[in-house]
C-alpha cells in the first residue's frame, strides 16, 4: 500500500517585468513561477490560478485586473514607487502589497550628483594631439560658470532620496534649502534648512524633485511654480514624470534659455513625437536610468522575500498598507 501523503500544490507567483536571475530562481524554489505580461495569452489562461504577482514600473494594478485575478494574495513592487498600483482597491479586496523602499537610494543619489556635474562642470575629452594654440584655446572655453559651494541646491521632498542627496550637496559645499509637507526630524536633514515652497523657488540655483506619484502630486509643478524660479535655475527630475506638467515647463524654458531642465521620468514612458519638451536646447531627457545600476536592480528584485512572507502567512518587512 502507498502511504506516501500527497504534496500540497504549491502557489502560482506571475512575473509581468524583468527580475534579477537570483531573486527569480529563488522564488522557482518556493512557487510555481510563471513570467509573462499581462498581454501574453498565458497570463489570461493562468489568471484564476495567480496567488502573487510581482511587477516593476509598467504594470499598472488596478481594479479591473484584480477582478480577472480572483485568488490573488500579493502585489510585489520590485522598485519603491506604488503610483503604478491602486492602493485602496487592493486593500479592498484583502490583497497585501510589499515594495522596496530603500533598493535603490544610493544609485539615485549618485545619478543626481552625475546630473549636477554636467550641469554644473562642463568636461571635454581629447582622443588626438592638438597643438598649442588649440590647447590653450580649449582650456579658455571649457570653463564652468560657478562652483557648486557658491550655489542654492534646493530639494522638493526630504524623503530617503532627498535626505541623502541632501547629505552629499551638503558635503560638496553646496547651501541646501529643502520643502516637504511631513514634519522632518532634525537629525535626518543632514544641515539642510527647512521653507516654505514660495521661498525654495526663488532662492534655488538648482531644484531637485524628489516626491512621489500619488494623484494629488498630479502636477504639483505647474506654470506659477516655473514662473517663480530664477531665470537660469537648473531643474532635475527623477521622480515620476508626472509631478510636473511639461507643457508649461516647456512654455517656461522657451522663454528662459539660460535655464535648464535634466529630467530622467517623463509622462508618459516611452514619450512619443508629440512630447512637448523634444527638441528644446534646454531640455535634456534621459530614458529613466536613475536606478539602473546592477546592484539596485537585484535589490530591488528581492521583493520576492515579502511575497513569499505573505503567501507563507507571515507579515512582510516592507507593507505598502
Amino acid at each position: 500500500m502507498n502511504t506516501q501523503q500527497p504534496q500540497p500544490k504549491r502557489a502560482l507567483a506571475v512575473v509581468t517585468e524583468h527580475l534579477g536571475e537570483e531573486a527569480y530562481a529563488w522564488l522557482q524554489e518556493r512557487c510555481e513561477v510563471l513570467h509573462a505580461g499581462l498581454t501574453d495569452p498565458r497570463f489570461a489562461e493562468a489568471a484564476s490560478d495567480v496567488e502573487a504577482l510581482v511587477v516593476r514600473t509598467y504594470t499598472r494594478v488596478d481594479a479591473a485586473l484584480l477582478a480577472h485575478l480572483p485568488k490573488l494574495k500579493v502585489v510585489g513592487r520590485a522598485g519603491v514607487g506604488v503610483d503604478n498600483i491602486d492602493l485602496a482597491a487592493c486593500r479592498a479586496r484583502g490583497v497585501q502589497v510589499v515594495s522596496t523602499p530603500d533598493a535603490n537610494t544610493q544609485a539615485v543619489v549618485e545619478y543626481v550628483v552625475c546630473l549636477l556635474a554636467d550641469a554644473l562642470r562642463p568636461r571635454l575629452f581629447l582622443d588626438e594631439p592638438v597643438a598649442r594654440e588649440e590647447w590653450d584655446a580649449l582650456r579658455q572655453d571649457v570653463v564652468g560658470l560657478w562652483q557648486m559651494d557658491e550655489l542654492v541646491l534646493g530639494i522638493l521632498g526630504l524623503g530617503r532620496i532627498g535626505r541623502r542627496v541632501a547629505e552629499v550637496a551638503r558635503a560638496i559645499g553646496f547651501h541646501v534649502l529643502y520643502h516637504d509637507i511631513a514634519e522632518i526630524p532634525q537629525a535626518f536633514r543632514h544641515g539642510a534648512e527647512e521653507c516654505s515652497l514660495d521661498r525654495l523657488l526663488a532662492e534655488s540655483d538648482v531644484l531637485t524633485v524628489h516626491i512621489d506619484g500619488r494623484p494629488s502630486n498630479k502636477h504639483f509643478l505647474r506654470a506659477e511654480h516655473f514662473e517663480a524660479l530664477r531665470p537660469d535655475a537648473i531643474l532635475i527630475n527623477t521622480s515620476r514624470g508626472c509631478v510636473l506638467d511639461a507643457q508649461a515647463l516647456a512654455a517656461w524654458l522657451r522663454v528662459h534659455p539660460a535655464a535648464a531642465a535634466l529630467l530622467d521620468v517623463h509622462e508618459p514612458e516611452p514619450f512619443n513625437a508629440s512630447y512637448p519638451l523634444l527638441g528644446l536646447p534646454n531640455a535634456h531627457l534621459a530614458p529613466h536610468l536613475a536606478s539602473r545600476t546592477m546592484t539596485a536592480m537585484d535589490n530591488m528584485s528581492w521583493v520576492v522575500r515579502d511575497v513569499a512572507a505573505v503567501l507563507e502567512g507571515r507579515a512582510p518587512k516592507y507593507p505598502c498598507w
